[in-house]
């Protein structure tokens, strides 16, 4: 969706069109939620400080986001994406992974489904979508971002090692700041320069990393669309607006852990375990016998009946200071405090909050034959 929270507001106020509008809560703490298109003109971008936003932009209107609202436009765009097939892995609220390799309404082609999504969101929801259409997840996404706003853009699998080569290695998934300075430091700028690696160059360099870096650069992602993954972890978050002694913070981690018990109650006490296919994708090479499977088995599992659900672990963290990450052990009265509260399960590890100065975002998190046919593809919506 395009600048989703934004673009639903001034949806529902007319008033808004074609103003600058941010969505963000006014404070020297908090951050851009979403920006529309207007905003982003003068620099607003999402994750900003809303300080910095109002400097940049300072005739924009500014409103509180009002997630109950836009939770009930994603459902409802995830009910179009239901017409035409069920493996839909969300992202966000604003943002899912679509397999339509074998599509409900029995459209000849990825790019035909691509466009009836976009045309159906448009028609009834009155707003924009951009998709990308590849054959597999990673490429997806970079096709979806290609033709913001309200685009659509297709990699065929020929087009493939033509798109990829000349992007900075910085557009591929996973690599960010620190690992796009390592790959500059062997001259690596490019994912053409990138492709000159052989594999065990880059496991010695960035060990089982390395593995996928060596795919990504020649378009391979075996990563299966997987609808419904369950609920691992819930957390409720709070940042102050002003500094908090830690002699206060009684009744505000009360506060938080009481909302994280009441989201708990909400999990399915039977969670499906991830359903998982493997199938080989992009540029993979073809199995002996020169055919690809269609599509391995497809499981899930849940737990037997009559077996409750039991939490690995429940943690209540305080953050202090300007630290990014807390873990623990506080030595001295805190300048600056905020706090979390986090319940898991399902073999995930105790949870370290990754904080972010400023009010965060909150986003929900539930999850062939031919290889060179246009239906045999994922889209990023």
């Amino acid at each position: 969706m395009d600048a989703f929270y934004a673009s639903v507001e001034q949806r529902d106020a007319p008033q808004l069109r074609g103003q600058p509008v941010v969505v963000a809560w006014r404070g020297n703490r908090s951050v851009v939620c979403a920006a529309s298109y207007e905003a982003r003109k003068f620099g607003v971008r999402s994750a900003m400080p809303a300080v910095r936003a109002e400097r940049l932009c300072p005739n924009a209107v500014f409103l509180p986001p009002d997630f109950t609202r836009y939770r009930a436009v994603s459902r409802q765009v995830r009910e179009i994406f239901k017409r035409h097939t069920d493996l839909i892995e969300p992202l966000s609220l604003d943002e899912a992974y679509l397999d339509v390799s074998e599509n409900k309404t029995a459209l000849p082609t990825a790019t035909k489904v691509a466009q009836t999504i976009r045309e159906q969101i448009r028609t009834e929801l009155h707003l924009t979508a951009s998709a990308g259409v590849a054959p597999n997840k990673f490429l997806a996404k970079i096709a979806s971002d290609w033709k913001k706003p309200d685009g659509l853009f297709v990699i065929q699998p020929e087009e493939i090692n033509s798109f990829l080569s000349p992007l900075p290695v910085g557009r591929l998934p996973s690599v960010g700041k620190v690992t796009e300075e390592k790959l500059k430091t062997m001259a690596i700028e490019t994912v053409a320069d990138l492709r000159k690696l052989e594999l065990p160059t880059l496991e010695r360099r960035f060990g089982r990393y390395g593995v996928r870096l060596y795919e990504l650069a020649r378009g391979i992602d075996e990563n299966a669309v997987i609808p419904d993954r369950p609920t691992q972890s819930i957390s409720a978050e709070d940042t102050f607006e002003t500094d908090v002694l830690l002699s206060e913070m009684e009744p505000m981690i009360r506060k938080l852990a009481e909302k994280t018990w009441e989201a708990s109650r909400n999990i399915d006490e039977h969670c499906a375990l991830p359903a998982r296919s493997r199938r080989p994708r992009g540029n993979a090479p073809v199995p002996p016998g020169g055919r690809r499977p269609r599509q391995f088995c497809r499981t899930a599992g849940r737990r037997p009946p009559g077996c409750p659900l039991r939490m690995r672990s429940l943690s209540v963290l305080v953050s202090c200071g300007t630290s990014r990450y807390a873990s623990g052990g506080l030595g001295s009265e805190p300048k600056q405090v905020s706090s979390a509260a986090f319940l898991s399960h399902g073999g995930i590890a105790a949870p370290c909050a990754h904080r972010i100065r400023g009010c965060a975002t909150n986003r929900e998190d539930p999850a062939d034959e031919n290889p060179d046919d246009d239906k045999t593809r994922d889209i990023a919506c």
